[in-house]
């Protein structure tokens, strides 16, 4: 009985793997530089902006009070330009964070509607309707808080005055004109609203089923499993979207401009009139009339805007990433 040795393998068939091999690995080598040059790219852009905050605002920073209260419009005299953006940090602040409890409970009850409560279709339509609200620009919410919203306010701020004016943000007489920073507040909180409920709806929806049917399962009603296998889950992802709509309220513009009577005072008093002003809305204010000095003056407002807005986003990333073990991240 005779064997015959099989042929040889064919050279061609791996060199046409090889070539393929050499072609994806080509294709990944390219790809991962055009990920490299777009991050690059980021903290370059994030880069020239902060520096260019910085040196046009220099000049503004290092002068005398005696000079830019002669060329600032509304500078205080005898003022350092720290005391002079302090009230306006203070206004900014003061109103991001007011809209921001006032959004957040809302947003999640919507979320967890839309995830967990709703029929699909009817869940599908109230998407849309979220995704479409948040393509909404801000000065048509200037515009249905000047014209709907204040009028339909001074009614309740007025009670408030009366009835709650023990509480420090209640105190004083509520101004007839309802222009006032928790009017800005309650249209701050429509506004960020639909980003909030976007993202705290999308990471809902991640929640492994198996941890959703293991408390059923073990006897839990529908509010006990979101409570302890939803809640849980989506923490970080609800502290990212809070923040993502904080970012939006610190930086809005036309909305308070429309409707917010200014005034420069560290106030807590949101029912009256020209009592506080944000950034933005300054900035927006000034910024046609200015020249000079004044517009130093004014990009160093933008810069302490720029520094709040990353310290909100880097105290976010900091609180997701500490809980990340108890989130989707893993």
């Amino acid at each position: 009985m005779t064997t015959t040795d099989s042929p040889p393998a064919s050279v061609t068939p791996a060199r046409r793997r090889g070539s393929s091999g050499d072609t994806e690995r080509g294709f990944s080598r390219t790809f991962r530089w055009i990920a490299t040059g777009s991050g690059a790219l980021i903290l370059a852009t994030l880069a020239a902006v902060a520096l260019f905050l910085i040196v046009r605002a220099w000049p503004a920073m290092t002068a005398s009070p005696a000079v830019l209260a002669d060329t600032v419009p509304r500078y205080p005299d005898d003022t350092s330009f720290i005391a002079y953006v302090g009230p306006l940090v203070f206004g900014t602040l003061l109103a991001a964070v007011l809209a921001l409890l006032m959004a957040t409970p809302v947003a999640m009850g919507i979320a967890l509607f839309i995830s967990h409560y709703a029929p699909r279709r009817l869940a599908q339509l109230m998407g849309y309707l979220v995704d479409l609200l948040a393509a909404i620009p801000s000065v048509v919410y200037g515009l249905w808080g000047f014209t709907v919203l204040t009028p339909v306010l001074v009614p309740v701020w007025t009670w408030l005055g009366e009835y709650v004016g023990w509480f420090p943000l209640f105190a004083g007489d509520a101004s007839t004109t309802g222009r006032v920073l928790a009017t800005v507040s309650v249209v701050l909180a429509v506004m960020i609203l639909p980003i909030i409920t976007a993202v705290s709806r999308e990471v809902f929806l991640q929640t492994p089923k198996l941890h959703e049917e293991a408390a059923l399962a073990l006897g839990a009603t529908r509010w006990e499993m979101i409570r302890t296998a939803v809640l849980p889950f989506g923490q970080s992802g609800v502290i990212s979207a809070a923040m993502l709509g904080l970012g939006r309220a610190l930086g809005e513009t036309m909305a308070v401009l429309m409707i917010l009577s200014p005034g420069f005072l560290y106030s807590f008093n949101i029912l009256q009139a020209a009592q506080q002003q944000t950034i933005a809305a300054y900035i927006a204010l000034d910024f046609p009339e200015a020249s000079g000095l004044a517009i130093n003056a004014l990009i160093a407002t933008g810069l302490a805007l720029f520094v709040i807005t990353l310290a909100v986003n880097m105290a976010a990333r900091a609180i997701v990433a500490r809980r990340k073990e108890f989130s989707g991240a893993n």
